[in-house]
């Protein structure tokens, strides 16, 4: 009845009511089975966008291949098959595609910017952040780094308006003329991502953590993008399109509720306004639609007949019926409660 964010995504990108778990694909596909993907796959308004000539992107503190981003360029029958590593062997022999794989392959996305590094390259590759932590190496089995395969097909385009041109070597040699030439920038960190102000740049990667990116309460400011920064970027590089663009944004919100975690979900709220705020200024109304909405909502209370001036994040005022306090913010899902010695723990 309260579905996930795989099918939830693949209804509002797609347009199609979709099975849970499944990215891309119509009803007609069954979860964790590869076979039925094939003739079931859906397209997404990114997609269709990209069709039409329009820039594209994604942007996100969850990692890049996660269910939501995922259902806009991916078809699978699990929202789990992040990297090859993820995936039953009977998929691969099947010719299902992990959702990493299809990031790079499936659609031409101009601005990718999220967590994920971990899915892109082969096993036991260090990631460049924590090198000494052999938990966030790369996971592929089958030896590809994908992040090197989508610069070498995105790094130099060469478009003539007359004559010809030649491509050799990563570099343009002109013959009449070749209008601009084009690039692609792969960064992992805010450094990184602060650099790229060149015009040149269409294309932009930037994977700021092996999995999921850290909430905004545990953020490196110094290190790590916000939301705000991110969306920012996208639309800075996909708005030179004259014929438009497509972003979608999301934030890991969701994340802070399903672990019960009160303060980080509604800072995440927040900062998801604040983005909203700073894509507003930076377009126009008269020309843009921007769509603020959530796929599902989460089992979330206030409780406890909490007075006005009540931290929200603080205790109710009275005591529950085990004479104990407990907080003003609720949760009807876990984990909510633990249980020592056979009693509750005091929330204070």
């Amino acid at each position: 009845q309260v579905p996930d964010s795989a099918g939830t995504g693949t209804a509002y990108l797609c347009g199609v009511k979709a099975n849970a778990r499944t990215l891309g694909l119509s009803g007609a596909a069954v979860y964790g089975k590869c076979r039925t993907t094939f003739g079931n796959e859906v397209d997404s308004v990114l997609h269709r966008a990209r069709l039409a000539g329009k820039s594209v992107g994604i942007v996100t503190t969850t990692r890049v291949q996660h269910a939501s981003p995922g259902a806009a360029y991916a078809h699978s029958a699990s929202r789990g098959w992040y990297a090859d590593a993820n995936m039953p062997k009977e998929a691969l022999r099947e010719g299902c595609k992990d959702i990493a794989y299809q990031l790079v392959h499936n659609t031409d996305i101009n601005v990718i910017l999220g967590g994920g590094r971990m899915y892109m390259t082969p096993k036991k590759t260090p990631d460049p952040e924590y090198p000494e932590d052999p938990d966030q190496n790369g996971t592929r089995e089958d030896g590809r780094d994908l992040i090197a395969e989508w610069l070498s097909a995105k790094q130099v385009v060469c478009r003539a308006e007359e004559g010809m041109f030649l491509q050799a070597q990563g570099v343009c040699h002109w013959h009449w003329l070749c209008s601009r030439w084009q690039g692609a920038r792969y960064v992992w960190d805010k450094k990184g991502l602060d650099a790229v102000e060149d015009d040149s740049v269409s294309h932009l990667m930037g994977l700021f953590e092996p999995k999921d990116m850290k909430y905004e309460l545990n953020r490196n400011t110094s290190t790590d993008p916000s939301i705000v920064e991110m969306t920012e970027k996208a639309i800075h590089i996909l708005s030179r399109n004259p014929n438009g663009f497509f972003l979608f944004v999301e934030d890991e919100i969701d994340h802070g509720h399903h672990s019960g975690r009160a303060k980080q979900a509604l800072m995440e709220a927040v900062m998801l306004d604040r983005a909203v705020a700073r894509a507003g200024e930076l377009t126009s109304p008269a020309d843009t639609l921007t769509v603020v909405t959530a796929d599902h909502s989460h089992v979330f209370t206030f409780g406890g007949s909490t007075p006005r001036g009540n931290s929200i994040f603080g205790l109710a005022p009275k005591k529950a019926k085990d004479k104990r306090a407990y907080t003003s913010i609720l949760y009807g899902n876990g984990p909510g409660y633990s249980i020592r010695d056979g009693a509750r723990p005091a929330a204070s």
